[in-house]
């Protein structure tokens, strides 16, 4: 899987600049979560899902990001959102497909 990331977001490493510890605190929250028998797409996919299921709109922005920077495809992040339907409900999981396709299908800029 190729390991390319996209860079967080500008307000995200405003937020980390401003705030080191916490920056530092949240990577050793990842580090101990990620420690165990899943796979780097297996985490990724359960991300998202949890962003999903907790209704986090920029969580699941991020996860998607990242999913796409390790090689997942649009195809299994779309059924990350169809399988939400049954426990979520239709509105939420349109929600949820929107917040995907803001990651997808980004709109131009327009300035």
């Amino acid at each position: 899987m190729s390991k390319m990331k996209s860079d967080p977001p500008q307000k995200y490493r405003d937020f980390v600049a401003r705030y080191p510890k916490l920056a530092e605190a949240w990577d050793t929250i990842h580090e101990a979560g990620a420690a165990g028998p899943l796979d780097e797409k297996t985490q990724r996919l359960v991300k998202l899902a949890v962003a999903i299921g907790a209704l986090r709109e920029g969580a699941a922005h991020a996860s998607a990001r990242k999913a796409l920077g390790i090689g997942i495809t649009p195809a299994e992040l779309e059924q990350v959102v169809a399988l939400a339907a049954g426990t979520l409900g239709l509105p939420s999981t349109v929600a949820a497909f929107t917040w995907l396709q803001d990651v997808l299908q980004p709109k131009a800029d327009p300035s």
